[in-house]
């Protein structure tokens, strides 16, 4: 059986992340692994227009909110578990996981699932889905908490 050496975590900051987060966290403990967050970003189709009277998105207010927020969860878990790195970036979070699992060497994806259900799940789609179909590396997912 194949040791996992560096799990990757994407992170949407929800409470299923944060599950996901959890469970790579046993994992890399009892197998000594390095563990990656990634953020993805996912731009509007129009971000590289203007909008509001020639006003641009604010993309770099964004990108230091969400790397706030993200050093903010590795200062936390570090505590726990020391090997935790983290980078944020932008694109399509499908294909920014799987590139980034291969930049960063992975042998594991980590990663939650919402448990979207009907019309949210056909206009949102399914990003833990595209990743586990295109993945030349295991995917596993954790489902929402549903005891609450």
């Amino acid at each position: 059986m194949k040791t996992f050496a560096h799990i990757l975590v994407p992170t949407d900051f929800s409470p299923g992340s944060s599950h996901a987060l959890d469970a790579a966290l046993d994992l890399a403990q009892a197998l000594s692994a390095r563990v990656t967050l990634v953020h993805v970003m996912e731009m509007p189709a129009a971000y590289n227009m203007t909008y509001a009277e020639g006003l641009a998105w604010p993309v770099d207010e964004l990108d230091t909110a969400a790397k706030r927020e993200l050093n903010g969860i590795v200062e936390q878990v570090k505590n726990r578990y020391p090997a935790v790195g983290s980078l944020v970036s932008s694109g399509d979070p499908r294909e920014v996981i799987l590139k980034t699992a291969d930049d960063v060497g992975a042998d594991l994806i980590v990663m939650a699932t919402h448990g979207r259900r009907g019309i949210a799940r056909a206009f949102l789609g399914s990003v833990a889905e595209r990743v586990v179909r295109a993945a030349r590396i295991p995917v596993l997912t954790v489902g929402p908490d549903r005891a609450k």
